[in-house]
């Protein structure tokens, strides 16, 4: 009986051994890679290599055309596996980000914050000084530097300037969601704080260290970033790894994930200047109404965005350790942020590897 027993143990694991050697060895994940800082280097991922669909390159990139884009990168773990440019647009032109930028003056926020040089906690005034809006001394004192990153600032978002006549008190700090371009006060902020121009302080503290081009050009009361499309998908990728860039913490991890949050019980959907996926309900600018279920359904539940008017994109989906870029002119509409572009354009790139 037990020479029976030994025996057919002996087969069992001759039989799992045997098993186990037919089956694939696990790949370990791939490490995440980082482009140079300077040069045009860039390491690249095939659509073989990642066993994705050959078919459906083709109909997003034609959908790419049609609604007027000028770029397109998609990134995975660091490495190009799409990059097209349209419309006499080349990789060496620069574009602008539009509100897409929000998200640099969010980052750099943050930086000067990790630096000593401000609290986001603290009132706006204590930096830019008194006077700054048309509100009671009261009122104004109501509106912390974390207002502005979540766009509670209850200033009047009828109109987008930024002169002190122009912000008028709407409700208080805190109470009330509205997409305004008052966030730019947070430029001046991280100027005084710093002692610095707003540029420069960019430049030294973000720009430079991730290899980005690119200038901040005033149009009217906009302060708009304009760079290459691979300078837009570095900032991007530094946010995929949580701030850092290789080994080199530019944003604290801290401050990253309360960015990429949601920020506030009003508008679910918005963290620190960022556009989040994936929540119950969202707010859209120029609307006080709360729509229910996910601001893209199509995308990926845990996708976080950097969106600008007439379509500029940063999508940032951790899941798939992927970054997606888009630049061009409005693909139907002029809108601010969001628009069917995005829904649509979501179904083309889950094609891809559905």
């Amino acid at each position: 009986m037990t020479k029976t027993i030994y025996g057919l143990l002996t087969a069992l694991l001759f039989i799992s051994c045997s098993k186990d050697s037919t089956e694939p060895d696990t790949t370990p994940s791939e490490n995440m890679y980082f482009p140079p800082l300077t040069g045009t280097t860039w390491e690249t991922k095939s659509i073989a290599d990642l066993k994705w669909n050959q078919s459906a390159v083709q109909p997003l990139l034609d959908y790419l055309e049609l609604k007027h884009s000028k770029s397109f990168i998609i990134l995975v773990n660091g490495r190009i596996v799409l990059e097209n440019y349209f419309n006499n647009h080349t990789a060496t032109t620069n574009w602008y980000w539009a509100s897409a930028g929000k998200t640099l003056t969010s980052t750099v926020t943050g930086i000067a914050q990790q630096e000593g040089l401000l609290n986001i906690n603290n009132k706006v005034s204590d930096y830019i000084g008194t006077g700054w809006t048309s509100e009671t001394a009261a009122k104004e004192n109501l509106i912390t530097c974390k207002h502005l990153l979540t766009m509670t600032s209850g200033l009047d978002d009828s109109t987008d300037d930024v002169d002190p006549e122009d912000l008028i008190y709407k409700a208080d700090a805190g109470a009330r969601w509205a997409y305004h371009n008052v966030y730019v006060k947070l430029q001046d902020v991280v100027a005084k704080a710093s002692g610095q121009t707003w540029e420069n302080y960019f430049n030294t503290k973000l720009r430079d260290k991730i290899g980005m081009n690119g200038t901040w050009v005033q149009l009217g009361v906009n302060s708009v970033y304009t760079s290459t499309t691979r300078s837009m998908a570095r900032f991007g990728l530094l946010m995929l790894n949580k701030g850092k860039w290789e080994n080199n913490v530019i944003l604290n991890e801290a401050f990253f994930n309360e960015a990429t949050n949601t920020s506030q019980n009003i508008n679910l959907g918005y963290g620190y200047l960022w556009w989040l996926n994936g929540k119950s309900s969202y707010h859209l600018p120029q609307s006080q109404l709360t729509f229910q279920g996910s601001v893209i359904p199509t995308g990926p539940t845990d996708m976080f965005m950097a969106l600008g008017k007439n379509d500029q994109k940063i999508y940032v989906i951790p899941s798939k350790n992927m970054v997606v870029i888009r630049m061009g002119d409005a693909a139907d509409n002029v809108n601010l942020a969001l628009s069917d572009f995005d829904k649509t354009l979501w179904e083309k790139i889950n094609a891809l590897y559905q």
